[in-house]
């Protein structure tokens, strides 16, 4: 497969990996009775691999916009029209063709005009593709303004499909935290993830994780060509004040310094030009993740061995951080919170506390993030091989994946879990029940001594027993707690509505995979259908978001899938367009498109538009 860069020849093993409503809107666009689109997104995004995979196959002429060629007249189209030619005659030559223009923010003007003129005479079906934030001739911003194209503004790869990305480039997957070191580290720019991607496994930094069978990245960034370019900004400072405080502020990394420690001028300036972020208390950061690496490399061996933080003297702030995390899973409550220093050790190669390690693995789990939950307990384990709460996580982590982990039973708390992920669902409700009688305290459990019963009353509830410990979930002090013992109740009343406000709760909370649970319960317990597959929808949406959860509450969820032509309608739909301007945009009568969705709507049980924002996550085709 070939990868275009900047000279669009680069050739990586990798193949193209999802976008595949992408895709899908541009082949659509380029049917018979359709005029094209605009592809729009920064540098790197992916623009270009996209609309080449998407005209694959299909007689499709190219230009492209280069910056040596960009004052001289057509000369995009040289290789298409005559050596002199006027703009009439160029769209007359042109008419009626596919045609594919890449770069079209570096067209000289003459060539933008005739890509305007061909979108106004609408016989020539275009893809455009243009790079947010360089400046663009004229012509081309009307093609959207002017509603003569719809625009696609590509966001970036979901992170899901950049691990899949990732895992084909190396032959196999890798674990969630490196996924996620990369995925923050690039934001999106998909030359600079394949090219750190390249130097890391060149450099040796990527190794096998024995016990999972998955690749994981520690130790610090390469500092390549393409790394260099994206943090030129601060490379390439020439103000000694603000360069210092820019190297001041990578090796203060992972904690924030205080706007009290620096020349307040300085800072000023930098945050004019985005390169800082100030928060309410005068924490001050880099707002890039790639600069502080970028920066810390750069200022030499002997600067990075005096200046660089060690482990250790972070250990105040991670203990801060598992206090808050802590805090956070006691009051119910997990909604993402920043924790830098925690990953900043993992990114080092630096040994993770095993009781830190629990506390990230459980609330990962909580949230329904099961498999970097299962990479947070196995970091811990390689600190603390045989620490129980680092086991006990790692355990439940890969049953409610509906894994049957090689472990002992007699790790606290586990077995019910390990029996629903042998399909014994049965066993398992007895045993999460059976544990909680009247007037018992949690014995042995995946809690450290103290902490609340809430969670391991609530399994019984997740795996449908909930007659038994909703009255002592009721008792429990707190709002937290409460949402939990709503749930329970709603399950023992069949309440299919309440099971679904719950389920929106529990969302709101952070609780994901417990929310997708929830409406997965309120499919069995409505009596209308349409609701019914509302809820079904809003499950499987969630339950998509959980990294494999396979719990007995989400067996059974199918949901039905939309037709190409649906899946667009209801994009547009969801991007907040009537059904007159998707019918001018698709060039459809708005019969057709109040039809497509009346039958979207049907498979999706929503009751209407407003629904369809929650419910699908599409890829919006936008009007500027």
């Amino acid at each position: 497969m070939t990868f275009e860069q900047d000279a669009k020849t680069l050739e990586l093993p990798w193949p193209f990996t999802g976008r595949e409503d992408e895709l899908e809107l541009i082949r659509g666009s380029l049917t018979t009775g359709r005029h094209g689109i605009v592809v729009t997104g920064p540098a790197g995004r992916g623009k270009t691999r996209l609309v080449t995979e998407a005209v694959r196959g299909g007689d499709c002429a190219r230009v492209t916009g280069t910056p040596e060629t960009r004052h001289l007249p057509f000369a995009a189209f040289a290789h298409l029209l005559p050596e002199s030619v006027s703009l009439h005659r160029a769209v007359q030559l042109l008419s009626g063709v596919r045609l594919l223009v890449d770069d079209a923010h570096l067209l000289d003007d003459h060539s933008a005009a005739v890509v305007h003129q061909l979108a106004v005479h609408g016989r020539t079906r275009l893809v455009v593709v243009v790079a947010d934030g360089d400046p663009v001739p004229g012509a081309v911003p009307r093609l959207w303004t002017g509603e003569l194209l719809p625009r696609l503004a590509l966001g970036p790869l979901p992170r899901d499909e950049t691990a899949q990305l990732l895992a084909a480039g190396v032959g196999g997957p890798l674990e969630p935290l490196t996924v996620n070191r990369l995925y923050g580290l690039c934001q999106g720019d998909l030359r600079l993830l394949r090219d750190l991607f390249r130097a890391v496994r060149q450099a040796g930094q990527l190794t096998r994780a024995t016990d999972a069978g998955e690749w994981a990245w520690r130790g610090p960034v390469p500092v390549t060509a393409t790394v260099r370019e994206r943090t030129a900004q601060v490379l390439g400072r020439t103000d000694v004040l603000e360069r210092e405080s820019l190297e001041r502020l990578a090796f203060a990394e992972p904690l924030a310094p205080s706007t009290d420690d620096f020349d307040l001028d300085v800072l000023e300036r930098l945050e004019a030009e985005a390169l800082i972020d100030i928060d309410d208390l005068g924490a001050v950061r880099l707002t890039h993740p790639l600069h502080g690496p970028a920066l810390r490399a750069a200022a030499g061996r002997l600067r990075a061995r005096r200046l660089a933080r060690t482990p250790e003297q972070c250990t105040p702030a991670l203990a801060a951080e598992r206090a808050a995390l802590t805090d956070r899973i006691d009051r119910t409550d997990v909604r993402p919170l920043p924790t830098p220093v925690g990953e900043w050790l993992v990114a080092e190669g630096a040994p993770v506390p095993a009781g830190y390690a629990a506390v990230r693995a459980r609330f990962a789990r909580l949230r329904g993030e099961l498999r970097e939950a299962a990479a947070w307990a196995r970091e811990g384990l390689r600190e603390a091989s045989g620490s129980p709460a680092c086991e006990v996580e790692l355990t439940l982590a890969a049953a409610q994946s509906g894994e049957v982990p090689a472990t002992d039973e007699a790790v606290a708390d586990t077995g019910s879990w390990l029996a629903a992920a042998r399909g014994d669902v049965e066993t398992a409700r007895e045993t999460a029940a059976a544990r909680w009688r009247e007037g018992e305290e949690p014995r042995g459990s995946a809690w450290e001594a103290g902490r609340p019963a809430a969670y391991a009353l609530y399994d019984a509830v997740r795996l449908g027993a909930p007659e038994r410990v909703a009255g002592r979930l009721a008792r429990l002090p707190g709002d937290g707690p409460a949402v939990l013992a709503r749930h329970a109740e709603a399950l023992v009343d069949g309440d299919g509505p309440a099971l679904d406000r719950v389920a929106g709760e529990l969302e709101q909370r952070g609780f994901l995979l417990f929310a997708a649970e929830a409406h997965a319960q309120a499919v069995r317990a409505h009596r209308d259908p349409r609701a019914a597959r509302m809820s079904r929808t809003r499950a499987v949406a969630l339950a998509r978001r959980c990294q494999g959860a396979r719990t007995p509450a989400l067996s059974g969820l199918v949901l039905g899938e939309l037709t190409a032509r649906q899946r667009q309608i209801v994009t547009l739909a969801a991007a907040g367009l009537s059904n007159r301007q998707i019918a001018e945009r698709l060039t459809l009568s708005v019969r057709t498109v109040g039809n497509h969705l009346y039958s979207a709507y049907s498979r999706l049980g929503a009751s209407d538009r407003a629904a369809l924002p929650w419910l699908v996550e599409l890829p919006a085709a936008q009007s500027a």
